[in-house]
């Protein structure tokens, strides 16, 4: 397929990341990949070598001795790309990896694009589409939760899923197509009942899949949750007892924080991007402040999660009711929280009607795991599962969207007995869905795009 598109060029770039290291590592594939780092490698004929071995001695050009260095081949089909692919670990000089480069380039080579290694193997067969943007999420992963997910996908977890159904779908498909060419004996090819089935199946699961965006994209992005509260509330001593450590400047005086403060926060394999907002007050002359209200009021529009941080000793119900009703009627996802506790001993009972406020001593630390529990309940509805079928890309997401659609055409079609010919059609397009996902169907702009968000050397 590679060659068809014309990727039958040998490619390189630096596979570790830019900076001073240990060692860098400096990928090449293609047919030629072998041929030109032994033009390079007096030390031995790499042509004869075995594949999947290392080997030692100076690199060269021109007589100019580049670097000593480990030398690694991966002959094809057995190799990430299903070309020959070449690594050569070198010094991690900057210098020196680009003296490498260069002296390939002249040998043959160019460089690579971002993502074509990836991209390549895609095309010689060695992923499916779903596979090769998990390697992309794998590789931004930051989280355990992040990291697992992406390697089942890596694994082929969705596609797995996806494929089974596809195939399913394909031989009702071809039997319909069959109906088409006897259309004038009235004969039934396709039972019926189990196509249903198979429809309901597909439904059932895709619908699943849609509903696990929203956990796949808390995985993959994190949860914005912007702490918002009045004034002198606790919000800045909150930020620094979550993190623990003094991250934001804290004083009796009101008014302190005057612009937004963001940090990240792992919480269960969850990446919480938490954000201390300058405190709300209606009117205040002071410039500086202001601004950093506006700034507050924006992050609160924007944030996934907004937990409200108030005062016991300094709100009263009908204050707190009138956030409560703000909150809901612009259906902010929101979380309550009571701060000074140790203050006053009586909060609970004071605000016993806001049945699903938290309770807490910033300063003192209590009941703060409590109040993480809570972020996760309310930033996942419960607890992750790696173990499913979670859907993190917003590519697939759209087109499940559609498959979804399609289906409910393909159901609808069965109930009201319509003919062969339109059922096949509806069919048809939720093929086309299903193989837009995993990449059975494609074109070279769309994977252009989406292996240009890669990092180069991979």
């Amino acid at each position: 397929m590679a060659k068809q598109m014309g990727w039958n060029d040998t490619i390189v770039a630096l596979a570790t990341p830019q900076g001073l290291g240990a060692i860098g590592v400096i990928r090449l594939s293609g047919n030629k990949a072998i041929e030109i780092v032994n033009l390079m490698f007096p030390s031995k004929n790499l042509l004869i070598q075995a594949t999947h071995t290392l080997h030692v001695g100076l690199l060269k050009n021109n007589g100019e001795v580049l670097d000593e260095v480990v030398v690694g081949l991966y002959k094809n089909p057995k190799s990430y790309t299903g070309e020959d692919v070449v690594e050569i670990s070198c010094h991690g000089s900057a210098f020196i990896q680009e003296k490498i480069i260069q002296a390939i380039v002249q040998n043959g080579c160019r460089i690579a694009k971002a993502g074509e290694f990836t991209q390549r193997a895609f095309l010689n067969g060695k992923l499916d589409l779903t596979q090769a943007e998990a390697v992309a999420d794998l590789i931004a992963s930051n989280t355990e939760a992040s990291r697992n997910t992406a390697l089942k996908n890596i694994r082929g977890g969705f596609s797995n899923t996806l494929s089974a159904l596809r195939e399913e779908l394909i031989k009702f498909s071809a039997l319909i197509e069959l109906e088409l060419d006897f259309s004038q004996e009235d004969v039934e090819f396709a039972d019926r009942t189990q196509l249903n089935n198979l429809i309901h199946h597909l439904y059932t699961t895709t619908q699943m899949l849609l509903q696990s965006f929203k956990l796949g994209n808390v995985i993959k992005n994190g949860v914005q949750v912007a702490i918002i509260g009045k004034p002198n509330a606790g919000k800045s001593t909150l930020l620094n007892t979550l993190l623990n450590e003094n991250r934001a400047i804290v004083s009796e005086i009101a008014g302190t924080t005057r612009d937004t403060i963001e940090e990240v926060l792992n919480i269960d394999g969850v990446l919480f991007r938490l954000i201390d907002t300058a405190g709300i007050r209606t009117h205040t002359s002071d410039t500086i402040e202001s601004i950093g209200v506006e700034k507050s009021y924006e992050k609160m529009r924007v944030a996934n999660l907004i937990l409200y941080l108030f005062d016991v000793n300094e709100i009263d119900e009908a204050a707190l009711q009138e956030v409560v009703n703000d909150f809901e009627q612009q259906q902010f996802n929101y979380l309550l929280v009571g701060n000074k506790v140790d203050i006053e001993q009586n909060a609970i009972r004071k605000f016993e009607k806001f049945s699903n406020t938290l309770f807490i001593s910033a300063k003192g630390q209590q009941n703060i795991t409590h109040l993480k529990t809570e972020l996760v309940n309310k930033a996942i509805d419960g607890q992750i599962n790696t173990e499913a079928t979670i859907v993190t890309n917003a590519r697939h997401f759209d087109a499940l969207q559609k498959l979804f659609n399609a289906i409910e055409d393909v159901h609808e079609g069965l109930n009201q007995n319509i003919q062969s010919d339109l059922l096949a059609l509806d069919i048809r397009q939720a093929l086309y869905y299903l193989g837009e996902i995993t990449g059975e169907i494609t074109n070279e702009d769309q994977l252009d795009f989406i292996f240009s968000k890669f990092c180069i050397g991979k």
